[in-house]
Formats: C-alpha cells, sequence, structure tokens
C-alpha cells in the first residue's frame, strides 16, 4: 500500500465535512417557510384593510421568499451530489429532471439568476413606493441590481467560453484516421 494511500482516503472522506452545510441550509428553509406563512397570513387577515401597495408589497415578498428557499432548495440537491454524495432516491417519480445534471458552472449560474431576480422583486417593491426613497437612494439601489445583472452576464460569457474552448473531447483509446 503506497504512503500516501491513507492521506488520500482521509481527503476524500473530508467531503462529508460538507453535509453539515446543506443540513444548515435544510433548517434555513424551515426559517423562509416560517416567514412565509407569517407574511401570507398578514396578507389574509389585511384583505379588507391593506391598501393595494400594501398587498402588492405582500406579494413581491412572498415571491421573494418562495425564490430563495427554491434557489437554497437547489443550492442543497446540487451541491450535496457534486460535493459529497450522489442521492440514493434512485427513479423516484417525483425526483426532479435537473437534479444530478447541474454542475458546478450550472450551479454558478442558477445561483446569480436567483439572486438578479430577488433583487428584481425587491427593486420592484422600492419602486412602488419610490416617494420614500431620495434620487440617490434610488440610484444606488439600480446601480446594485445592474451590478448583479452584468455580473450574471459575465459568469454566463466565461463559461460559454470555457465550454467553446474544451469542443468535443475524444475518447482517449481512439485512433487516428488522418495519419
Amino acid at each position: 500500500m503506497r504512503p500516501e494511500h491513507h492521506l488520500e482516503r482521509a481527503l476524500f472522506a473530508s467531503r462529508w465535512l460538507l453535509a453539515p452545510f446543506f443540513v444548515g441550509l435544510v433548517a434555513a428553509i424551515a426559517v423562509l417557510l416560517l416567514k412565509f406563512f407569517k407574511e401570507l397570513i398578514s396578507l389574509i387577515a389585511g384583505v379588507w384593510t391593506a391598501t393595494d401597495y400594501e398587498a402588492v408589497t405582500s406579494i413581491l415578498t412572498l415571491v421573494d421568499t418562495a425564490l430563495l428557499a427554491s434557489l437554497l432548495l437547489i443550492m442543497i440537491f446540487s451541491g450535496y451530489e457534486n460535493f459529497v454524495s450522489k442521492l440514493a432516491i434512485g427513479d423516484h417519480e417525483d425526483r426532479p429532471a435537473w437534479m444530478g445534471k447541474v454542475g458546478f458552472s450550472d450551479l454558478k449560474l442558477k445561483l446569480i439568476g436567483a439572486i438578479v431576480a430577488i433583487s428584481a422583486v425587491e427593486l420592484l417593491k422600492v419602486f412602488l413606493d419610490s416617494t420614500q426613497f431620495s434620487n440617490f437612494q434610488l440610484a444606488w439601489k439600480v446601480g446594485i441590481h445592474l451590478t448583479f445583472v452584468v455580473s450574471g452576464v459575465l459568469f454566463a460569457v466565461t463559461d460559454r467560453i470555457v465550454a467553446s474552448g474544451k469542443g468535443p473531447s475524444k475518447p482517449s483509446n481512439a485512433s487516428n484516421s488522418d495519419e
């Protein structure tokens, strides 16, 4: 047995140190669920007394919370499968089609896409009540949102460049017929 064998096995086993992070993200989804229901109950309770602005803002908050929870679920499933272990659920009928197919690059794009969507919802909430903000504050909020958008585009462009640079791969044992 090679001397580095034990070190390599320990390094490989260290991937399990990530598992508690994913369990913590599940707990974060539970917290979001509580916040979601708190907002939903508030929306329902104020259905006759809330202004249109308050109702729309409350609904946007629900959308925002659902987006964030969905993002966390994607992070949990794909992060666990990419870095810790494959989920042994076989061909369960409820298995999402994307599960097991989201690589690190895809995960980055999904993450930035969700951040842009969440930022857009937050920006919409601000614009619905823009009288409470100065032009300077509104400009900063738009600038921050545009930074997320540009970052997302740059991530996508970078990933496309990297993918196109790899080109189609040849099997390593294939003979070259041009020789």
